[in-house]
């Protein structure tokens, strides 16, 4: 049995198992993008572009043995990889690692970081302009795009506006109170259990006053929107059908050693998975543990016996800027809510920058 290893995908959990197995397979890393992009940075390279060159890593300080091909997935089978470019990679394990895709900036669009930055640069000028901003969505990427707004320009007027008629019904009381505490201080003004009559006359991040009615007759006028909600799973490229057949979801059923369904040699980790838990790049890191033990396990010849378990109480860590923010996470006793001091410490401070320079060797 050979010992190459495909990856497909080199965000959160891809690159986490790449790196994991570089030293003891033939790992081929296969990627559109010129560098890994930290996401939970996006946000605040968006309202500080000097700092933005920080969500960035180039693919070519994560593998000292492996390779990284620089192209996109067009169909896998369980013997390998068919890429957009025509060309074919063989491969004795496979790794689904594609994750999800989101409304721009929360992830950019762009597949190469000098154009990514030069977006991210685009927007922040539109955006410093504008006093009035809408942002659509009330989940975690809007309050956390509503906390960095804020951080730099405190006198703007942020409102957020979403169908739901609560913030983060899942968490503990106590820390959606928090949580509505810190809004009100920032100035954040909620509309919430209210969608809007029409979308925006402007495309969102550009620029251009605009008055939107809210489901409940009301007006709000604003400057510039952010679009924050829409999550794609990006598994196009199994459409085909010759690997696996899909969730109406677009997700890929896997079972708790992380297998596709079916396939002893072919794992999926991540936003990909139909694993019964939030889609966060923490989960899809602990997946990359899981998988990389078990592929070593069967290059050695023994039978794959780690396995993940969703935990059964949700997690989250939402800064609010730097300083602010909320966070909840499981303990033996149940879930634990942590201070805003916490969540600036665990994350809010650098949002993860040094943990994946570590990863990268850049530090």
């Amino acid at each position: 049995m050979g010992r190459t290893v495909a990856v497909i995908g080199g965000g959160y959990g891809g690159s986490a198992v790449a790196k994991a197995l570089d030293s003891e397979a033939d790992v081929v890393l296969i990627d559109p993008r010129d560098a890994f992009v930290n996401a939970a940075g996006s946000l605040r390279a968006l309202v500080q572009p000097d700092w933005a060159d920080n969500i960035f890593f180039s693919f070519d300080t994560l593998l000292t043995r492996g390779t990284v091909i620089r192209d996109r997935a067009v169909s896998v089978d369980p013997g390998g990889v068919t890429l957009a470019s025509g060309r074919r990679v063989a491969a004795d394990y496979l790794v689904l690692a594609t994750g999800s895709g989101y409304a721009y900036p929360a992830k950019p669009d762009a597949d190469s970081t000098g154009e990514a930055l030069n977006d991210l640069r685009r927007t922040h000028k539109e955006l410093l302009g504008a006093e009035r901003i809408l942002i659509v969505g009330a989940g975690p990427v809007g309050l956390e795009l509503a906390g960095e707004i804020k951080e730099v320009w405190p006198h703007k007027h942020v409102t957020i506006v979403d169908p739901a008629e609560r913030l983060l019904p899942a968490f503990r009381p106590e820390m959606r109170q928090d949580l509505h505490r810190q809004l009100d201080e920032l100035g954040v003004r909620l509309r919430l259990g209210t969608g809007l009559t029409a979308p925006p006359t402007t495309e969102p991040g550009q620029a251009g006053t605009f008055t939107v009615t809210t489901t409940g007759g009301d007006e709000v006028t604003a400057d510039i929107w952010f679009r924050a909600h829409g999550v794609h799973v990006n598994s196009g490229y199994l459409a085909d059908g010759r690997l696996t057949t899909r969730t109406p979801q677009g997700q890929v059923p896997v079972t708790e050693t992380l297998n596709v369904h079916g396939h002893e040699r072919v794992y999926a980790i991540g936003d990909i998975t139909d694993v019964a838990e939030d889609k966060r790049a923490g989960y899809a890191m602990k997946h990359a543990e899981v998988v990389a033990q078990n592929i070593i396990a069967q290059l050695h010849g023994e039978q794959p016996t780690a396995v993940h378990r969703p935990s059964p109480d949700p997690m989250i860590l939402l800064p609010l800027g730097p300083r602010g923010g909320v966070g909840q996470l499981p303990t033996p006793d149940g879930p634990a809510v942590l201070p805003a001091t916490a969540v600036a410490e665990y994350k809010g401070a650098d949002l993860f920058t040094g943990r994946f320079a570590e990863l990268f060797g850049t530090v």
